[in-house]
């Protein structure tokens, strides 16, 4: 008995036993594709928009079904940047520290009206909108935003990504696509444009 005849003939053959089955693309295809499917998060919860980020990663809703179940600690292990809750004056130099620490390409979603606008708070202490430090890629509405939400906005990213929209955007701008998503259920369009 040879050591090759316990094995299955398509391991044996080579590439004659391959049947001509291959994937063609172009490698731009291919790098939008694996960035799309391995986008990692930085965990940057604020305010009680964090607890709904939070319940989107736990297994009711479950974010491992798009490779992203892990909330990095380490912005150098991150590509995404998930601002929730409302920014102050003080916190605000920090999430920019952060935001430089991550790897490029990178991309934010600003979650609550707070991170958004300040919302609520029209004062001296918060920053009147995350996009005044960082470039926002996409704006998830609500006062808290649910984890509904904040998976439409991440699909929405995800297909920004696909299309290699937010990189020819920030190529050219130098500032986010400023997605600003509805409602999950369809009955708001997504908007793109300028925020504000």
């Amino acid at each position: 008995m040879t050591e090759h005849e316990h094995e299955p003939q398509e391991l044996t053959a080579g590439l004659a036993g391959l049947q001509h089955n291959f994937l063609t693309g172009t490698l731009e295809d291919v790098v939008k594709w694996a960035r799309r499917n391995s986008v990692f998060s930085a965990q940057f919860g604020l305010a009680c928009c964090a607890i709904e980020m939070m319940a989107t990663g736990a297994a009711h809703y479950d974010l491992a079904r798009f490779g992203m179940e892990v909330f990095r600690g380490s912005p150098r292990q991150a590509d995404l940047m998930i601002v929730a809750g409302r920014v102050s004056q003080k916190m605000a130099p920090v999430l920019r520290q952060i935001y430089d620490q991550m790897t490029e390409p990178k991309w934010v979603i600003s979650m609550g009206v707070c991170a958004s606008s300040g919302g609520m708070f029209n004062n001296y202490a918060i920053v009147q909108g995350v996009d005044q430090i960082v470039p926002v890629d996409v704006y998830a509405p609500g006062c808290p935003p649910g984890p509904m939400t904040l998976l439409h906005a991440i699909l929405t990213l995800h297909e920004q990504i696909r299309t290699g929209e937010i990189t020819r955007r920030r190529k050219d701008t130098g500032a986010g696509a400023g997605v600003h998503v509805g409602s999950p259920e369809g009955r708001v369009q997504v908007h793109v444009g300028t925020p504000r």
